[in-house]
């Protein structure tokens, strides 16, 4: 994927995390350190629903621009990955 592409994926889930009002967002960029993805975001929601709810906005976000992912563990959701392939969302629950 291209660096430009990269920073789209990045944008998208930015804003959604945003719009979400996801808690301690930390975006880490992976470019030149490791080959798995450009960019790590790591956020936390309040509670198991809003933490569902966060993974399920980013992945809806993702979808209408055309970007594909893969997400585990929304179903219990203490802690949900998503994987956009160049940039890896991990919403944890605080405990």
């Amino acid at each position: 994927m291209s660096e430009q592409n990269d920073k789209k994926i990045l944008n998208i889930v930015q804003t959604a995390l945003d719009d979400m009002k996801a808690e301690d967002v930390v975006t880490i960029d992976l470019a030149g350190k490791t080959s798995i993805a450009s960019y790590m975001v790591v956020a936390s929601g309040t509670s198991n629903r809003h933490v569902a709810s966060i993974a399920q906005k980013i992945e809806e976000a993702l979808k209408a621009n055309g970007c594909r992912c893969t997400m585990e563990g929304e179903n219990k959701a203490d802690w949900v990955l998503i994987d956009a392939f160049d940039v890896i969302v991990h919403i944890f629950r605080p405990e």
